[in-house]
């Protein structure tokens, strides 16, 4: 017997395609006479890459990157695998059986991952440098090891630490960076990412890797007027009612009626990716009307003040309030957690 149909979620993510294909043109075009990639690592920043990659690629994008090797299957259903980079590089000889099966390419970020590929036949790769961040990717001082000259490298990558700030860090990495491309033979190179765009030409090389900013994101100053806003949760109402003055609204009691009230019940919480940071402060609209967040979020349910939509019944939607800048600053959260944290009870 064949189960019955799953009902409909009460969590939609609404997504402006069209504004992620405009952002990515944006991101290409500040990208100069480098190309704009796509990161579409942790399911393209919680977007969706089933609904992410098709757009960036239909807009013009050729190379893509993950993180994970588990990440590559879906990703391999909308580009080809001579688009795809995986950042983690192999850490196992399984790893680099796997890269060569499927034919994306590792990114090689230390010798003992220089030495799984070679083992495992080599062929195109990426190579990773360390130019001041201190995560993964070779030291300057390994770039001269023999088992980098046996490599076959696509892009020389390295990752800047602080692209959105005004620091000497920026021009130190950058000068690192040179130098490495003067050391190992590549066909491009690769160093900024959505901010590290708006560094200007030296940052750029041959190819750009924006992530955030393709997803609404906008982590710095200069890209406020060139991002588009992607990304708007909504939730449905699961129940409507009516509370006396004194009485109090979710755990811990930290709202507390002053006036006789309408309040809703949102199919949306902490579990979602909707924080407890947002207790008593966050945002939901309905048709451009306000709804403020009363009491505290739980798992899976806000509480919300229905007085100025005293229209609201149970079963109607609601968009929340999710501007990346805006939210970043009123959350305290960084652009990044907001939309990587979106859960997958979402329907995308």
């Amino acid at each position: 017997m064949m189960p019955p149909e799953l009902p409909p979620s009460t969590l939609r993510l609404s997504i402006d395609r069209e504004a992620l294909a405009a952002n990515w043109r944006a991101l290409d075009r500040l990208s100069g006479r480098a190309r704009a990639g796509a990161a579409v690592k942790a399911d393209a920043y919680g977007v969706g890459v089933a609904v992410a990659a098709p757009v960036l690629r239909d807009a013009g994008a050729e190379d893509f990157f993950v993180a994970h090797w588990q990440e590559v299957p879906a990703l391999l259903a909308h580009v080809s695998a001579a688009c795809v980079s995986v950042l983690h590089g192999p850490l196992t000889a399984a790893d680099a059986a796997f890269a060569k099966a499927t034919g994306v390419r590792p990114v090689i970020n230390s010798l003992h991952q220089a030495q799984l590929w070679i083992d495992a036949g080599g062929g195109v790769c990426d190579l990773m440098v360390d130019t001041g961040i201190n995560r993964i990717g070779l030291g300057m001082a390994d770039l001269t090891d023999p088992l980098i000259g046996r490599l076959q490298v696509d892009v020389l990558h390295s990752h800047l630490a602080a692209a959105e700030e005004d620091s000497a860090l920026n021009a130190a990495q950058q000068s690192r960076w040179n130098t490495a491309r003067g050391m190992v033979q590549h066909k491009r190179a690769s160093l900024a990412n959505s901010a590290g765009i708006m560094l200007g030409a030296d940052y750029h090389g041959e190819l750009t890797r924006p992530g955030l900013a393709l997803y609404g994101g906008v982590p710095c100053a200069a890209l406020a007027n060139e991002i588009c806003q992607v990304v708007t949760p909504e939730a449905a109402l699961i129940q409507v009612r009516d509370i006396a003055v004194g009485e109090c609204v979710g755990y811990n009691a930290t709202f507390q009626a002053d006036r006789p009230m309408r309040i809703g019940v949102a199919s949306l919480g902490y579990a979602d990716g909707y924080l407890r940071i947002w207790s008593n402060k966050g945002m939901l609209r309905s048709m451009g009307r306000p709804v403020p967040v009363i009491g505290r979020v739980s798992m899976d349910m806000t509480v919300l003040d229905l007085t100025e939509v005293p229209d609201l019944r149970e079963g109607d939607w609601l968009a929340v309030d999710y501007s990346l800048p805006e939210a970043a600053a009123t959350s305290g959260l960084s652009q990044y957690e907001l939309l990587t944290l979106l859960g997958g009870r979402f329907t995308r």
